[in-house]
């Protein structure tokens, strides 16, 4: 689906896609697994095989998700 956007503070219109993206991020600790949800729906397991794997990972969450997701 496309759509417009207003970029507020200049009068630049522009056209986005409404791209499938990131709604929440569930991390298991326990399991080392995360569970990713996106916005149309789909789930998204990522399951960890040692706990090095698992800081990684969970480093990038940290560095790219909003808390509150």
């Amino acid at each position: 689906m496309r759509g417009m956007c207003y970029h507020f503070g200049t009068n630049i219109l522009c056209e986005y896609m409404d791209d499938e993206y990131l709604m929440k991020c569930v991390v298991d600790p326990l399991k080392k697994t995360f569970y990713l949800y996106s916005n149309e729906g789909d789930t998204k397991t990522v399951a960890c095989d040692n706990t090095e794997q698992f800081m990684n990972v969970l480093e990038l969450v940290r560095a790219t998700c909003p808390e509150e997701r």
